[in-house]
């Protein structure tokens, strides 16, 4: 009976060696595919809209991206 109960005592937690969870492990992995697909299908399609220019751009033009009068509001004053 003593035999029983002496093999039961485990060793101490600080032999033993820590590492993350097998679950935390392969949910990292499996975040690390995916970011690597979108990359690469992200890269192979190219650009959305080739034409489209930058939104910082001239600050008088009255084009996209531009400040063409909107530092006026008609009807602000009243």
């Amino acid at each position: 009976m003593a035999d029983a109960q002496q093999s039961a005592v485990r060793a101490p937690a600080s032999t033993a060696r820590w590492g993350p969870p097998p679950a935390l492990t392969g949910f990292v992995v499996l975040l690390l595919a995916l970011f690597t697909l979108a990359y690469g299908v992200g890269s192979a399609a190219g650009p959305v809209a080739p034409g489209l220019r930058s939104t910082v751009g001239d600050a008088g033009s009255s084009g996209p991206g531009g400040r063409g009068g909107m530092g006026v509001h008609p009807g602000a004053g009243r």
